[in-house]
């Protein structure tokens, strides 16, 4: 069973959900930033992405640009080294290839509150996969606890836990023995 977990990261929240997700899902999970990921091969059997809401959905070029330039002048957190202005999750998805009946998973960070307060990235990114014909089974919400973070207590180990619930999903799907 084979993973490819991309996520888009402004301050390491987010990358470190991705790899508490890739440790639970165990052998097979391949973690990779946006701007390295390229298009999934063959070889994935389910397919994770991810990233920050921002402004009540997936970041854009200009929310991008304003957390980079805020963090540089207000010394708001500190930025990712992978994070830059583009391209983001959002354009990775809309260049993603076409996949019917290929199998994935969406996740984001955000504040703690209700999704109709804070939006979801997470649903921006499911609809998009769909979009390319991806089966999304699984959607989830990893909550920090400002903006800039840190992620909340006991987040990283429910990212493992859904890493793991995951990969058992998904043997499952694929009828794997």
């Amino acid at each position: 069973m084979h993973a490819l977990i991309v996520y888009e990261s402004m301050y390491g929240n987010t990358r470190a959900v991705a790899e508490a997700i890739a440790a639970g899902f165990g052998d097979g999970a391949d973690v990779r930033h946006v701007r390295q990921a390229g298009a999934p091969d063959d070889e994935v059997d389910l397919l994770i992405a991810g990233g920050p809401t921002h402004i009540h959905g997936m970041t854009t070029s200009l929310s991008r640009h304003m957390t980079i330039r805020g963090a540089q002048e207000d010394g708001h957190g500190e930025i990712d080294p992978d994070a830059v202005d583009a391209p983001g999750l959002r354009q990775w998805l809309r260049d993603l290839p076409h996949r019917p009946g290929g199998v994935a998973a969406a996740f984001d960070t955000r504040i703690d509150r209700s999704a109709a307060v804070t939006g979801t990235a997470a649903r921006g990114v499911a609809k998009r996969l769909r979009h390319h014909g991806y089966e999304v089974g699984w959607t989830e919400s990893f909550f920090v606890d400002d903006a800039e973070g840190p992620l909340a207590d006991g987040e990283l180990e429910r990212a493992r836990r859904w890493g793991a619930a995951l990969r058992t999903a998904a043997v499952r799907h694929a009828g794997v023995s």
